[in-house]
């Protein structure tokens, strides 16, 4: 639940900068296959199996791929072939699997990078930070559910004992999945990311694992190979680790929260901080500038970081969780150290961004979040004063400004947003938010068409 360490990390070569470092490092480190990663608009991690002996072509010449074939990248089964080209500093040595390394990739076509791949989208927005001369820093806080597969079909809680009502930080109940916590943290620490934590969360079967902020490119793939990681890890004790956001309808969800700081790309001084701040919270007047920014566009961000169906169930649980709290947001507002708040101020110099869910495409919540933040700087905004408030409690709900109840609504708030609009772009065939809303609104449809348990329930004597 805290997220931004600054933990001791491990000494690791220094990442490659040239295809020739590259080549050196899958020698000195005897890689058998590297895989070229790169993940579509939903977050799915795809990718090639490389011998070491491909590896000079894979950095000649990139790697094909049929594109309409990995789901939501815009393309259809006439287009060219997506070529993943791959970004050499990002080269990692998997430490669950011996010989087996991976590399990040930005899809391209036509020699050109696709304007609809998450990578790039994110990697064009820092581009335009830097020539302001600003770097934008995040660190992540993925949470997660470790399940089984029951005789029916359903899913339950993989610790049979995990069924207190406050598991938060329960020493029995992480101490009974000490074997997979552990080996998790053992490769965070081994891939040089600075873990410095790991708990038990506040569902049953629900588990956190921290590690060190870092530049938002580089945090942003850290999230997609930390899924994967925890994924193949769970799979190795015949478990299933799902990011899926609300897997359970009596506990609380998972979420992404994502702490958030500006930096001067000249002093490497933190922009976010200042020392007069009258509200107390230990934030600058562009850092201010920056939240409200966020809450004015809250919208159109939540879609970005509340990307499923299943989502909306996250978000307006309330209380009506096993614990007592649903940990995420209803409203657009922002606090000091208060968890129920969208954005939260836990220390001067970082936001943490609570609207954020672990089903969320990294890049494209980091994109959206950083482009309503920076309208709200161009345009001196003020967010007032901090929320204190108890939001699962009490408070101006009436006055406060609820945030999207569905897929749906969501949606129709991105194409509505004329700041994300811009920030996100023009694909091939027109702007990249219509093409996310039109497949969050096709999403959302075809749940809405499926008749459920709960409506058998209610309605099928009801009349």
């Amino acid at each position: 639940m805290f997220g931004y360490g600054h933990p001791v990390v491990p000494r690791l070569p220094e990442p490659p900068e040239t295809a020739e470092d590259f080549l050196h490092a899958v020698a000195r480190d005897d890689i058998e296959f590297v895989l070229a990663m790169f993940v579509n608009i939903d977050g799915k991690p795809c990718c090639k199996l490389v011998p070491a002996a491909a590896v000079p072509e894979l950095l000649d010449e990139g790697l094909g791929f049929a594109g309409h074939a990995v789901g939501a990248i815009g393309q259809s089964p006439a287009d060219p072939d997506l070529v993943a080209v791959p970004d050499v500093s990002t080269y990692t040595v998997l430490p669950w699997r011996t010989g087996l390394a991976a590399v990040m990739c930005d899809p391209h076509v036509g020699g050109a990078p696709w304007p609809y791949a998450p990578r790039v989208i994110l990697r064009r927005r820092l581009a335009a930070l830097a020539e302001r001369g600003m770097d934008f820093k995040v660190g992540a806080e993925p949470e997660y559910f470790l399940v089984r597969r029951t005789p029916d079909g359903g899913v339950a809680v993989a610790d049979d004992e995990d069924t207190a009502d406050l598991p938060c930080y329960d020493a029995r109940g992480l101490g009974r999945s000490l074997d997979h916590v552990a080996t998790v943290s053992r490769a965070l620490t081994t891939l040089g990311w600075g873990n410095y934590s790991n708990d038990h969360e506040d569902a049953n079967g629900q588990f956190e694992h921290d590690f060190a902020y870092a530049d938002a490119l580089v945090t942003a793939d850290r999230v997609i190979l930390f899924r994967y990681l925890v994924q193949m890890l769970a799979r190795e004790s015949g478990l299933l680790a799902t990011f899926m956001p609300k897997p359970f309808g009596h506990l609380t969800g998972s979420g992404l929260h994502l702490h958030m700081s500006l930096w001067d790309r000249a002093s490497g001084t933190e922009l976010f901080r200042g020392a007069n701040d009258a509200r107390g919270l230990g934030m600058s007047d562009l850092g201010y500038s920056f939240i409200a920014g966020v809450l004015a566009h809250a919208p159109a961000v939540v879609a970005f970081g509340c990307p499923t169906v299943n989502s909306y169930k996250r978000l307006a649980a309330r209380d009506d969780t096993a614990s007592g709290s649903s940990w995420a947001p209803t409203w657009a507002t922002y606090g000091g150290n208060n968890r129920t708040q969208m954005l939260r101020v836990p220390a001067p110099g970082r936001v943490e961004a609570r609207c954020v869910d672990s089903s969320a495409n990294p890049y494209l919540a980091m994109t959206a979040l950083l482009a309503a933040g920076l309208d709200g700087i161009d345009h001196g905004m003020d967010p007032g004063a901090p929320n204190e408030a108890n939001l699962e409690r009490e408070g101006d709900w009436d006055t406060a400004p609820a945030l999207p109840a569905t897929l749906a609504e969501a949606a129709a708030a991105v194409t509505a947003d004329p700041v994300l609009r811009a920030a996100f772009g023009k694909v091939s065939n027109g702007e990249f938010v219509d093409y996310y809303a039109q497949l969050k609104q096709s999403e959302f449809a075809a749940y809405h068409r499926r008749v459920g348990d709960w409506e058998i329930e209610r309605y099928l004597t009801a009349f």
